[in-house]
């Protein structure tokens, strides 16, 4: 059996920082078992698995070092970037554990980019009961949230929690009880929790905390970010044709820059990778 793990790091800010991820090109000759030790044995947050090809749709699969996970933001860029460094630039569909996701590589005069656009997407209530027990495991109160944005869970491809905070100082101050995050999340298969604050008219700050993978927080959560989009669109804090950027993992010391678009049927993400030194 022969295969290469490709050690990326995407969403990157002006060159440094990024969410590492693994990527396996073609792994059609793995099984499970052999995925989840490999991503346990790589140690970050998410690897993917290229399982099968076909022209450019692709079948692919997300593990972090303790489970599977059904879609993985970064992760996808990480492997649309080294699709298009292998292929060449293009538009692929990975068929993912929760439905299709396009991937449109891009050569930009600084390197190769992706976005994924995700057209599976919905809002829906955050009981108050689920409410109180996330703020909680993470030490706050509602008086911690703005109240020009309701906590509601967002979905465009995972399901998210969002909470939009009053101030980037509490954001700053996130400590949390990580078991008991943990059997929240896995309980409502939550992969990571959503936690911004507004920095400026186009720029949002955020946290990801991803107890439910086994990991304290996330430096960049690609499928948060199109969550978040679709929170601000269908609770009219965005319309079609709205652009923004989403910093996260600068208290991580991994800065990490995350450019989302709002459409009206889909919302999109995207970044560029970088090679992370054996």
């Amino acid at each position: 059996m022969s295969f290469e793990v490709l050690r990326l790091s995407a969403f990157p800010f002006e060159g440094r920082g990024g969410n590492p991820a693994g990527v396996v090109l073609d792994a059609q000759e793995l099984d499970d078992s052999t995925m989840q030790e490999l991503a346990a044995q790589v140690g970050y947050s998410e690897t993917v698995f290229i399982t099968s090809q076909d022209g450019r749709r692709l079948r692919v699969r997300y593990f972090s070092p303790e489970m599977e996970v059904d879609f993985c933001g970064h992760a996808t860029i990480a492997a649309g970037v080294a699709l298009g460094q292998q292929s060449g630039p293009g538009t692929y569909v990975f068929t993912t554990n929760t439905g299709e996701v396009e991937v449109r590589v891009t050569q930009e005069d600084r390197g190769i980019e992706a976005e994924l656009t995700s057209r599976t997407s919905f809002v829906e209530e955050l009981s108050d009961e689920l409410l109180h027990a996330l703020l909680g495991i993470l030490g706050w109160s509602k008086s911690a949230l703005s109240q020009n944005h309701v906590p509601m869970i967002a979905n465009a491809g995972n399901s998210h929690p969002v909470l939009v905070l009053n101030s980037i100082e509490t954001l700053e101050d996130l400590d949390y009880d990580f078991e008991a995050l943990k059997v929240l999340c896995r309980e409502n298969k939550w992969p990571t929790v959503q936690l911004v604050a507004q920095e400026s008219a186009t720029i949002w700050r955020s946290r990801n905390p991803f107890a439910f993978g086994g990991v304290y927080e996330d430096p960049a959560t690609g499928s948060a970010a199109l969550a978040f989009g679709v929170y601000l669109r269908d609770t009219n804090k965005a319309t079609s044709g709205d652009r923004f950027a989403i910093k996260q993992g600068f208290e991580m010391g991994q800065p990490c820059i995350l450019k989302v678009a709002v459409e009206e049927n889909s919302c999109s993400v995207s970044g560029s990778a970088i090679q992370i030194s054996q």
